[in-house]
Formats: structure tokens, C-alpha cells, sequence
């Protein structure tokens, strides 16, 4: 068996196992609390995960290619406040939402800049960047929130489609095109490609560096999108929003069998990455587990994550 079935066969089993740790997890807090299984409960899990699903989605591009990106949490909190300041001003929804795609989307342009072209590793760049915007976010706010949006806008992020919030209905959609991007188009497979074998991609007559720089676009406009789904839901563009976010979306992309050395991954992966990490917090609310306890369980699956995608990485080879 060559080295790329190996790879598929241990992906697979991965995600396979990712559904059996939610499916289990699912079972385990439903017999230990009645209010679990609830479709209420159900759909606040859903709403609380789908702005970190919709930001891991881009970060799965980005690993995907055996980058990061740390800037997310920072790059959502100033497309954030921007978007607020906008709607305050100029009460305007078109534009706001306009800017706050474009902001993030230049962001992730810089940043791929940076990584493709002038060859800069993606954690510093990503890492700067992180800083940068965070303090842009404090600048432009002078540390106030910026709150009370129009109803119209607020449905984008607070509103309900029948019994299902709408920002699952959003998250679910982009899934659905993210999927559709990675398996189905010439771009998503040059994705893969290059995170198993750069060199390779590279000699075959790929221009890497805009694949790679595109995928920082991607991971920005995505941060630009859930930036609008967050300050609808809370109804308020606030200076620290995102902060942490970027630890819990690549949590939910390793989480979901993506390997953080690229080239083995997918978005389905990602959202039961993402649901296993809302199952888990929501559970543990419910059992009335102290807040603080809550980034001990987060970072023992992270870990164990990492120790799956490294004894599979070498079953590989």
C-alpha cells in the first residue's frame, strides 16, 4: 500500500472517530442531564458554535496548505467594530457589510502577502498581524463598545428561520461551499497539493504563492463574515470580541483530522471539530463545571488531537 492510502485510510478513520467521540459525547450528557437533548438546548449549541465553525472553516484552508493563522480572533474583533461604527454612523447595512467583508479580506491579503511572496514564516506574520488589528480594535473604539444596531440588521446574526437560528443557516451554507470549493474545484485540490508537497506542486506548473496568498484571503473575508455574525447576535461591536478565538478555531480543525503539516483534511472534519467543542462546553455548563475547568477539557483534546495526527503522520510514512 503506497504512501497516499496510507494517508486517506488513517484521514478517514479520523474523522470516523470524530463522529463516534460526538455521537458518544451526545449520549454521555444526555443520560447525565435531561435538559441536553432539549431542541432548545440543541440550537444554542448551534448558534454558539457557528461563528467559530465559520472562522475554522477558513483556518482549514490555511492549514490545509501546512499554514496559520493566528490573526483571526483579532481580524473578526476590528472587522467587528468597524462594521458597528459604520451602522452607528451611516446606519447603513449595505455598507457596513461591504466594509467588513473588504477589511477582512485585506487583511488576509496582507498576510499572504507576507507568507507567499516574501517567504516570512506564517506564525510570525499571523502573530504580528494578531497585535496589530487588536490594537486597531482599541484605537478606533478608544476601549467603548459600540452598540444597539437596527433590527434588520440584527436578524443577520439574532434572527430565527422557523425553529433554526439563522446563523447556523449561515454557517451551514458556507460549509456547504467551502466543501464544494475544496473537493470539487482545480483550487482545492492545488490546496491539498501543496500542503502534502509544495516542491512538487510547485514544478508540476502550480503558482503556489497565489495559492497560498488566496488562502489568507479566504481565512480574512471568512473573519469578516462571522465579524457581522457575532455584533448581530450580541448587538454590540466590542474592542476584545474574538479574543481566543483563533486557539479554539485551529482547535476545531485538528480536532476534526486536519493535519496541522497540511495536505490531509476537510471541512466536514472541521464542523464536528467544532460541534465536539460546543457538546463539550455546553455539557459542562449543564453539569454546573466550573467556567475555568472548561479550558482544561479544551486543551487535553487538543492534545490528544495532535497526538492522533502525529502516530497517523508516521503510520504514513
Amino acid at each position: 500500500m503506497n504512501a497516499g492510502s496510507v494517508a486517506g485510510k488513517e484521514s478517514g478513520i479520523r474523522r470516523f472517530s470524530a463522529v463516534f467521540g460526538l455521537a458518544a459525547l451526545c449520549i454521555t450528557l444526555s443520560l447525565a442531564s435531561d435538559a441536553f437533548l432539549t431542541s432548545k438546548n440543541l440550537f444554542n449549541i448551534l448558534s454558539q458554535v457557528s461563528v467559530i465553525a465559520v472562522v475554522a472553516v477558513g483556518a482549514t484552508f490555511v492549514i490545509l496548505t501546512g499554514g496559520i493563522d493566528l490573526s483571526v480572533g483579532s481580524v473578526l474583533g476590528l472587522c467587528g467594530v468597524l462594521a458597528a461604527g459604520i451602522l452607528k454612523g451611516s446606519e447603513s447595512i449595505p455598507l457596513a457589510v461591504a466594509s467588513c467583508l473588504v477589511i477582512g479580506a485585506g487583511i488576509g491579503l496582507v498576510n499572504g502577502y507576507f507568507v507567499a511572496y516574501q517567504k516570512m514564516p506564517p506564525f510570525v506574520v499571523t502573530l504580528g498581524m494578531m497585535s496589530i488589528a487588536r490594537g486597531f480594535c482599541f484605537i478606533y473604539t478608544k476601549g467603548k463598545p459600540i452598540s444597539n444596531f437596527p433590527p434588520e440588521f440584527r436578524f443577520f446574526g439574532n434572527g430565527y428561520i422557523g425553529p433554526a437560528p439563522v446563523v447556523a443557516l449561515e454557517a451551514l451554507i458556507l460549509f456547504i461551499v467551502a466543501w464544494y470549493v475544496l473537493r470539487k474545484l482545480p483550487f482545492g485540490r492545488y490546496v491539498h497539493s501543496i500542503g502534502s508537497n509544495e516542491t512538487a506542486t510547485r514544478l508540476s506548473g502550480i503558482n503556489t504563492a497565489v495559492i497560498k496568498m488566496m488562502v489568507y484571503v479566504i481565512s480574512g473575508l471568512l473573519c469578516g463574515f462571522a465579524a457581522l455574525m457575532f455584533i448581530g447576535r450580541i448587538n454590540s461591536g466590542h474592542p476584545s470580541s474574538g479574543t481566543g478565538y483563533e486557539l479554539n478555531a485551529i482547535a476545531a480543525v485538528v480536532i476534526g483530522g486536519t493535519s496541522l503539516a497540511g495536505g490531509r483534511g476537510s471541512v466536514v472534519g472541521t464542523a464536528i471539530g467544532a460541534l465536539i467543542m460546543g457538546v463539550i462546553s455546553n455539557g459542562l455548563n449543564l453539569l454546573d463545571v466550573d467556567a475555568f475547568w472548561q479550558g482544561v477539557v479544551l486543551g487535553a483534546v487538543i492534545i490528544l488531537a495532535v497526538m492522533l495526527d502525529l502516530k497517523s503522520r508516521r503510520g504514513a510514512e
